[in-house]
């Protein structure tokens, strides 16, 4: 599963470094396996004495009239050879937008794997959201539609609304992104750009049975944020939209037609996003299939046949990644030479997703600006840091993460590498690059959120 697995192990100075550093890896090994997504699916779909059984939900074949498959996300392609394995040629056909350069990947006969961009949206999937409505328009009671909707879904999945470019879309995405907006600040913007967004998919599929089967990347697993929430209602308001554009000083620098847009939205000129209490969510579930919780568990479960005193502190972890990475180092600390929270051998999971506000020149992503920033705080000390994105990429780098431990520092000194100077300039990817200690998997096929191991012994 790590590319790099054999350097990031030789990486380490001494036989207790390495020792943690096999066992870091071990643990996320298994974290990463079980949020895989077809295992995920596979757990909640069934086909049961002619029944679809979904979650408890059950629902005769002989009542179906057609099923189709829609949906999108970085875990997109196994869901949907999930859906078919389970489903066969009970699936008349269905769009699932996925991640580019993955298409080769997986085998499907009767969807659609329509590639698209991440995380700023392109016409490409554009056009596959453009197919999926149309296909679940005009549907009747006795249809069946199948969401599997991922984290990325809301990159892979754009629509924009009348009068608005995905140009526009674009351009606000990358503004907000650079300017440090959480995920769930720019999904309040993005769903009111947008024709598919919000609940506007399931609205589209009414009066239908939709079943939406999600696999979260959003802290808490809210319905209504993962992927933007199209099945979901929208809690949020164009009023929110308006106040996150001119919280990041986004606003003034908005174009044109997302301004009039939101402006038409707040004087009650175009609709509204579906909201609770809407009839068409009257025939819409939606199941979450994995999250964060669930890889956290599975990586203290292993940690402990491992032989560490383990204990997953929180997945609800947020914030500025640079300040996370110290507290983090915080912990490590602990755990070193206190043995607090838990005795030595000791591990700690911890979960969630933290933001980068980009003030320099340089290339990283928020798990490796986490890692860079706890490095110096742990030098001299028997533990070990990873930190991982469970989708394979760290912002807009080719790694997933990176690993850091007590001997980093002075590794990173002989190599004349200065990793204050490089946490300035959000320069973490080179400076790890650089140290051989970017880990990298690639697309996993999987995303909820990050995690980070931090190991002491």
């Amino acid at each position: 599963m790590f590319r790099n697995r054999q350097q990031l192990i030789e990486n380490a100075s001494t036989e207790k470094l390495r020792k943690m550093r096999v066992d870091a890896l071990t643990v996320m090994e298994a974290a990463l396996n079980a949020v895989n997504p077809m295992n995920a699916v596979l757990e909640k779909l069934q086909v049961i004495n002619r029944n679809v059984v979904v979650d408890g939900f059950t629902k005769p074949l002989d009542d179906i009239r057609r099923t189709l498959v829609v949906g999108g996300g970085k875990a997109g392609g196994s869901m949907a050879e999930a859906t078919e394995y389970i489903l066969g040629d009970r699936v008349e056909g269905g769009v699932v937008n996925i991640l580019r350069g993955t298409e080769a990947r997986y085998r499907v006969d009767r969807v659609k794997l329509n590639p698209a961009s991440h995380p700023v949206p392109n016409d490409e999937g554009a056009k596959g959201v453009q197919d999926m409505m149309r296909l679940t328009s005009n549907l009747s009671p006795d249809d069946l539609v199948l969401a599997l909707i991922s984290g990325g879904g809301s990159a892979l999945m754009p629509l924009p609304a009348d009068g608005v470019s995905l140009e526009d879309v674009q351009d606000v995405t990358r503004r907000l992104l650079s300017a440090g907006a959480t995920i769930n600040e720019i999904n309040a913007v993005r769903k009111h750009l947008s024709a598919f967004k919000g609940g506007q998919l399931a609205a589209n599929c009414y009066p239908a049975t939709l079943i939406s089967l999600i696999l979260s990347d959003v802290v808490g697993d809210p319905l209504d944020t993962i992927a933007s929430g199209p099945t979901a209602p929208d809690a949020s308001t164009y009023e929110m939209a308006h106040d996150v554009l001119n919280r990041y000083g986004v606003w003034s620098s908005a174009g044109p037609a997302v301004k009039r847009r939101i402006e038409l939205g707040l004087e009650g000129k175009v609709a509204e996003t579906p909201k609770p209490g809407n009839p068409v969510f009257e025939k819409v579930r939606n199941i979450v299939v994995a999250n964060n919780l669930k890889a956290a568990r599975r990586a203290a479960d292993k940690a402990e046949k491992l032989g560490y005193n383990t204990k997953v502190l929180s997945t609800f972890i947020e914030g500025e990644a640079r300040h996370v990475g110290t507290v983090y180092a915080g912990l490590a600390r602990s755990l070193s030479m206190n043995d607090l929270p838990v005795p030595k051998p000791g591990a700690l999971l911890l979960g969630g997703e933290t933001t980068v506000t980009v003030t320099g020149p340089g290339i990283g992503g928020r798990n490796q600006e986490v890692a860079l920033s706890a490095l110096m705080k742990i030098a001299g000390q028997d533990c070990v840091v990873l930190a991982l994105g469970t989708d394979g990429i760290d912002g807009p780098t080719d790694a997933a993460g990176a690993i850091i431990d007590g001997a980093s520092l002075s590794r990173a000194q002989s190599k004349s590498l200065d990793p204050a100077k490089r946490l300035r300039e959000n320069d973490s990817y080179s400076f790890f690059e650089a140290l051989g200690d970017a880990v990298f998997t690639g697309p996993t096929g999987t995303n909820v959120n990050d995690l980070t191991l931090i190991l002491a012994a």
